[in-house]
């Protein structure tokens, strides 16, 4: 007996086409047929034999920000709509429009030993306001109408922040897009930054950011370093997350043109 005759001939098994009844014969000739077909059709083919035998690759995220390079949070934290802003839970009882000039009625804000000068203010329908496929999603859920960004640079230079507002339908609407960005805002979407030639937030630099739910509105502060570095221990995040948060009296002034002079909150 020849070598030849000898030599065992190698076997040809895939899993997959196994486990579904196709012998050896049948998976060669299935092989040969998408080979084929991805040489004349290209990739296309591959894949629609691919889905039907329930083998899948992962689907990327829609507008991630490595896909599209838009800067977002290193960090984020996401909190509940405090019980004082019950009386404008929906957007039936507080229904004038916002305005820019409401939200940033001045130019500049203090907190502690922090001075922020406002750099651009813009209302915009909601969606301008936001980038990333499954963030824009959610939004559209919310029955928000409304997004006014306010873009910060600190006196000395050395901190960048912006302040956004949503007018959305309700307190629930609220309060689940702000839980919501806990697991998109570092792939699945986040806020816009507003143009400024003075600052802006870096695509690569560390950045914090955080949400409040006030009845039909959500707020989010994005702050960071304007050259991109984390913070130190003289860099105090707190007071400067404070100090952005200014915009939200005009949310405490709603508040109280619902329930009168009588029940404003002390932090009107």
């Amino acid at each position: 007996m020849s070598a030849r005759s000898k030599r065992r001939k190698a076997s040809f098994d895939v899993p997959a086409l196994s486990e579904r009844g196709l012998n050896e014969r049948q998976q060669r000739i299935l092989t040969a047929v998408v080979v084929i077909l991805v040489v004349l059709i290209g990739g296309t083919a591959l894949t629609f034999v691919v889905s039907r035998l329930g083998v899948r690759d992962p689907v990327p995220e829609q507008g991630s920000a490595a896909d599209i390079g838009l800067p977002h949070p290193e960090e984020y934290q996401a909190w509940p709509s405090p019980a004082l802003f019950g009386p404008i839970a929906d957007r039936a009882a507080d229904r004038t429009p916002l305005r820019a000039e409401e939200v940033f009625a001045v130019k500049t804000v203090r907190s502690d030993k922090l001075t922020l000068k406002l750099l651009n203010r813009r209302l915009d329908s909601c969606a301008p306001a936001m980038w990333g496929g499954s963030a824009l999603a959610r939004l559209a859920g919310t029955g928000c109408s409304q997004a006014v960004r306010g873009l910060y640079l600190s006196a000395d230079r050395r901190y960048v922040a912006q302040y956004t507002l949503f007018n959305m339908a309700n307190a629930k609407a609220a309060g689940d897009f702000v839980q919501q960005m806990a697991t998109l805002y570092r792939g699945g979407g986040w806020v816009r930054a507003l143009e400024s030639d003075a600052a802006a937030f870096g695509t690569d630099g560390y950045a914090e950011g955080s949400g409040y739910a006030m009845g039909h509105y959500a707020g989010f502060v994005w702050v960071a370093r304007a050259d991109g570095r984390e913070p130190t221990a003289k860099d105090d995040f707190v007071t400067l997350t404070l100090a952005v948060r200014a915009g939200e009296k005009a949310v405490y002034r709603r508040v109280v043109a619902v329930t009168g002079p009588s029940s404003s909150p002390a932090a009107g």
